[in-house]
């Protein structure tokens, strides 16, 4: 192992630029201080408006379990995946729905008194409390051993620019949401440089190929390979950034008119290049928490990728008679499956750096929602679908509880990372414990 002295003095001696040390600092051959424990991680997707239970949740019960139409995409990973029907969000108060599924999904608590209106009920402001992820992220900070460059990141695809509870799931506190980043390149200039547009992260970009290729020699083989896969990003970047410049060149941006997103029909590409950067950041170790919020609580994407013109949110509202509402409800979160099928992939085909196994086996995804079903504005039945080995949970199971509290889930988050707490939100809903699903 390399001492941290000696190994900028060795780096120093390669001549290796600036902009290649994030890349490289935390690879095992060149390790620091949080690499002799197993790296644990979470990441929690979030996708909006419910979903239709009869297309999605398993009928059976146990290890032996048929995945609905919704979930087919996550049959690859049926023996590592854990469905948890019957865990709702009790959290009351003041908002509607759609407002307090979003703010108290993660923090478990009633939201402030505020001035936003929903669709009903009363007014509501920001949660009072902060999320889960930032619970563990202080937790994993705390200690050497397990803490990282940033902690925690918290992506984000077609999310508004508007700051309110519909549009904000991550809170570092009571009345402190996080923003999303949900353009790639800001991402990417977070995670590898400090450029401050696309020009400036053309010129990071410039020496870094190079870079990696004097490291290249100086380490071992599995850190080679890391280093290749970077190599490989870095490239398709450039590739990126060029194609969006000459692209501009001829295709002007339009006046539009303010506040209105003009990406709806670039998320598939969005979300991949979002979901490469949060593996990347993982085979970095920038972080060991994300989330990656898919547009926003009452959402109105319109996926015409799916051959579907209508807004989500819309097509969401319409009743159960509707066969084709349901049939288009089914493709999108299908589609939605199909995004955390390609996360896993990337997972499993990723060895963990300095450790054995896949960045999967060490890492517990989470898909959920704000609501159980769209058109009643149920927060019962909260879609929460666990995918990965990161937390030891037992896999490979179709689980059912009688109206269980989500706050429970939230304890067993934790709890998964060696941080016992009694309680998370409002306490009242934590007095059973943590779901036990090791």
């Amino acid at each position: 192992m390399i001492h941290s002295t000696s190994r900028r003095d060795f780096l120093r001696t390669l001549g290796v630029s600036a902009a290649a040390l994030p890349f490289i600092t935390n690879l095992p051959s060149l390790s620091a201080a949080n690499q002799g424990k197993r790296k644990q991680r979470l990441v929690v997707i979030f996708t909006p408006n419910g979903v239709p239970p009869g297309a999605f949740w398993p009928s059976e019960e146990g290890a032996k379990f048929t995945l609905k139409e919704c979930l087919k995409p996550l049959e690859p990973f049926q023996d590592r995946l854990l469905t948890l029907n019957g865990v709702c969000d009790l959290v009351r108060g003041d908002g509607d729905s759609h407002m307090r599924g979003m703010g108290c999904l993660l923090t478990g608590i009633e939201l402030y008194p505020g001035n936003v209106q929903g669709g009903s009920h009363t007014p509501a402001g920001w949660a009072k409390g902060h999320s889960i992820d930032q619970e563990i992220r202080t937790h994993l900070q705390a200690d050497a051993a397990t803490r990282t460059r940033f902690g925690t990141l918290v992506f984000g695809v077609m999310v508004p620019e508007r700051a309110d509870t519909w549009t904000r799931m991550v809170y570092a506190a009571g009345n402190k949401p996080l923003a999303p980043i949900d353009d790639p390149y800001q991402m990417f200039a977070k995670l590898y440089g400090k450029a401050k547009d696309q020009d400036a992260l053309r010129s990071v970009l410039d020496g870094l190929t190079e870079d990696l290729k004097k490291v290249g020699g100086a380490v071992s083989a599995a850190d080679r390979r890391l280093l290749e896969d970077h190599a490989t990003f870095v490239r398709e970047m450039e590739v990126e950034l060029k194609a969006q410049k000459d692209d501009k060149k001829q295709h002007p941006v339009p006046e539009i008119e303010p506040g209105v997103r003009r990406d709806n029909d670039n998320i598939p590409k969005i979300s991949k290049a979002q979901i490469d950067l949060m593996v990347a950041g993982f085979t970095a170790d920038f972080n060991r928490i994300a989330t990656l919020q898919y547009t926003n609580s009452v959402g109105n994407a319109k996926m015409k990728w799916l051959e579907i013109s209508e807004g989500h949110h819309d097509l969401s509202h319409e009743p159960d008679s509707n066969t084709k509402a349901v049939e288009k409800l089914t493709k999108i979160n299908k589609w939605f499956a199909e995004q955390m099928a390609y996360l896993a992939k990337k997972l499993k085909d990723t060895p963990e750096p300095g450790g054995s196994g896949s960045l999967l086996d060490n890492t517990l995804i989470i898909w959920t929602n704000e609501l159980g079903k769209g058109n009643s504005h149920t927060m019962d039945d909260i879609p929460f679908v666990l995918l990965g080995g990161g937390l030891d949970f037992r896999m490979g199971q179709a689980l059912k509880f009688k109206k269980t509290p989500h706050n429970r889930l939230l304890l067993s988050l934790a709890h998964g990372f060696g941080h016992p707490i009694k309680k998370f939100g409002n306490p009242d809903f934590c007095s059973a414990g943590p779901l036990l699903l090791s």
